[in-house]
């Protein structure tokens, strides 16, 4: 019924899941991550109980595929209609299949991801999702890269059932919102005709919204570039001796304060405050 992929960075910081599936809300169902710790997807007849499980072993040094024995021996239910992936901090990802999930289902794993999906249109939906997860090592951000697999699996075919919903979920220390949280990303699409690419609309707003800046291409508050802003900041009535102060006031209002450098402006923020 379900598609998903799970997976960590290739530096090891951020884990996550991406999953896709004809059931409304999947997102509420079958993703689970931690800092540090690892990430889960449940999924065909979910057991829901194996996701606090699954990062408490997690948490203690199991490895993935010791942690996917470990649930599948502990679940007193209909163990032969489940099917779970799980990732580790380091080491290979481990999946499993239970043989009376509806077909085509299966799942692969190897170092640092996990695929599985079930009631797809066939094996090639995983095979895509594979080919493109390792495909994409070059791309930095783990979500743009769970998604790029994801969006593979659903252009193969997905959910043979059909689109309903998507999710997408990056956990990394420090990552949040204001560095107080370790929820990097946690996007769903609860209810669409085509949530994947919903989930690409909305995963641009969020790196616009809540990614930091790169340092190498903020531009100096001085000169021309301070004279503008200054002047667009003021237009919008956002007028103050400080310009910084100005800018952060501003960015606060537009909710891009995340993007917000001292003495500096990022380019995406300027780009905003001219389209303003």
């Amino acid at each position: 019924m379900t598609f998903s992929i799970v997976a960590r960075s290739a530096d090891g910081k951020a884990l996550g899941v991406a999953v896709a599936s004809k059931f409304l809300g999947v997102g509420a169902a079958v993703p689970a991550a931690s800092a540090e710790v690892g990430a889960v997807a449940t999924q065909s007849y979910a057991n829901l109980a194996y996701k606090p499980q699954a990062l408490a072993m997690l948490g203690t040094g199991t490895a993935a595929a010791e942690t996917v024995k470990a649930l599948i021996a502990g679940d007193a239910g209909a163990v032969d209609q489940r099917q779970v992936g799980v990732v580790a901090p380091s080491g290979d990802g481990a999946t499993f299949t239970g043989t009376a999930c509806h077909p085509w289902a299966g799942g692969v794993a190897g170092d640092g991801y996990a695929i599985q999906g079930n009631m797809l249109a066939g094996p090639q939906v995983v095979a895509d999702m594979e080919s493109t997860w390792l495909a994409g090592a070059g791309e930095d951000r783990l979500a743009y890269r769970l998604l790029a697999a994801l969006r593979a699996g659903d252009l193969a075919g997905g959910d043979r059932r059909g689109r309903q919903s998507a999710a997408l979920l990056v956990a990394a220390k420090g990552m949040g919102y204001g560095g107080t949280s370790d929820v990097w990303v946690d996007l769903r699409v609860d209810d669409h005709p085509d949530p994947v690419a919903e989930m690409a609309r909305l995963l641009a707003m969020h790196s616009l919204y809540f990614e930091r800046p790169d340092p190498a291409t903020l531009i100096p508050l001085e000169a021309e570039a301070a004279a503008e802003v200054r002047a667009l900041l003021t237009a919008k009535g956002f007028e103050a001796a400080d310009l910084d102060e100005a800018l952060a006031s501003w960015a606060g209002v537009e909710n891009l304060e995340e993007r917000i450098v001292a003495g500096a402006v990022d380019p995406l923020v300027l780009e905003h405050l001219r389209a303003k």
